[in-house]
């Protein structure tokens, strides 16, 4: 019996509404088996509401497959207002958060094809900070558990997708407990994977070599921190932060979303990239059929990448933020069109 797959969709803020659904057409034209679950939250939804997610969010997730997710604001000038992405991450368990470095002709300096997973629940990133004559500090967390399971998840990671080199980024040499800590337990866990290289970069040295040499580069596992701040570099790397998605993994469930922000000054204009989206959906294809063991899925997901590929790299199809004159709508209808010519 054919599964049929429980998606939640929620929209975002921004350009989130518009991208989400450009997003759900192309999966609709890959003739997917998915039934979609609207949920609420974020900023707009917490200006009608007061709640930033719906009351029964988390009890309607256990029933779903996985979510996809459009960008979400958190605006700096409200103090009671705590980030969704944070919470989904804590309520979640989202531990891994993977971000996928591919270069795209015409617009990547380099040819390469690369990984980062950061580990998505620890860190600086829990909050944890204080004001004492006149000194604030904040408590970087590393706990054991927490980078030995983000360290199994880069192996298992690498095997599954053909890396042969798997990386920890940590800054040890000064930060000796919590760095020390993390990047022990990596070279620990590395003993169980002896078929693949396991090394080390300090994070300004990262930084250097996924500017410099990223064709060099596997899997690299990151520190909270480390690991948002090198994606950013990364995703110039590759030419824009358009052209990149995420996946949030945890045990249980995974939430797939654009690394770029909600880029309010272009909302309802038509012309936002959906490509990050694009590559996110394709990210949440994959994991699925991993995860029921679903081949069809993974055509399906080979299927837009080819599709989104040609529409960059070849039919120029751009929106503004990639030096084109073309609106979203432009944008997924050639996808589609690809997309239906492979289907025939």
């Amino acid at each position: 019996m054919v599964k049929k797959y429980r998606i939640g969709v929620l929209k975002g803020d921004g350009i989130g509404p518009e991208i989400v659904q450009a997003t759900m057409d192309v999966l609709n034209a890959l003739e997917l088996d998915f039934e979609y679950v609207e949920l609420y939250g974020g900023y707009e939804y917490f200006k009608k509401t007061g709640k930033v997610l719906q009351d029964d969010f988390f009890d309607v997730v256990k029933r779903l497959d996985a979510i996809l997710k459009g960008p979400l604001y958190t605006p700096p000038h409200e103090k009671e207002f705590k980030s969704v992405n944070v919470l989904l991450r804590k309520e979640l368990d989202l531990y891994a958060n993977v971000r996928p470095f591919r270069s795209f002709k015409g617009f990547s300096l380099k040819d390469f094809n690369f990984i980062i997973i950061r580990e998505n629940t620890e860190d600086l990133y829990l909050g944890l900070e204080g004001f004492y004559r006149g000194v604030a500090l904040a408590l970087k967390v590393i706990s054991y558990e927490g980078a030995k399971r983000i360290a199994e998840f880069g192996f298992n990671y690498a095997k599954s997708n053909g890396f042969k080199r798997v990386t920890v980024v940590h800054k040890a040499n000064i930060l000796k407990v919590s760095d020390g800590l993390f990047r022990d337990v990596f070279f620990e866990v590395a003993k169980r994977y002896p078929e693949l290289q396991a090394d080390e970069l300090i994070v300004d040295t990262a930084g250097y070599t996924i500017v410099k040499s990223p064709e060099s580069l596997g899997v690299l596992v990151a520190p909270n921190l480390y690991g948002d701040i090198l994606a950013d570099v990364a995703a110039a790397v590759v030419g824009s932060l358009g052209l990149c998605g995420s996946a949030q993994i945890g045990e249980k469930m995974a939430v797939f979303e654009p690394v770029h922000g909600v880029a309010l000054d272009i909302a309802g204009k038509g012309v936002a990239n959906p490509i990050g989206e694009l590559e996110s959906a394709k990210l949440m294809l994959l994991y699925l059929s991993q995860k029921y063991s679903d081949y069809k899925l993974y055509e399906k997901a080979l299927k837009l990448d080819v599709a989104v590929r040609k529409t960059v790299e070849e039919l120029k199809v751009l929106t503004p933020d990639l030096g084109g004159d073309g609106k979203t709508i432009d944008v997924i209808n050639s996808i589609i069109k690809l997309v239906q010519l492979s289907n025939a």
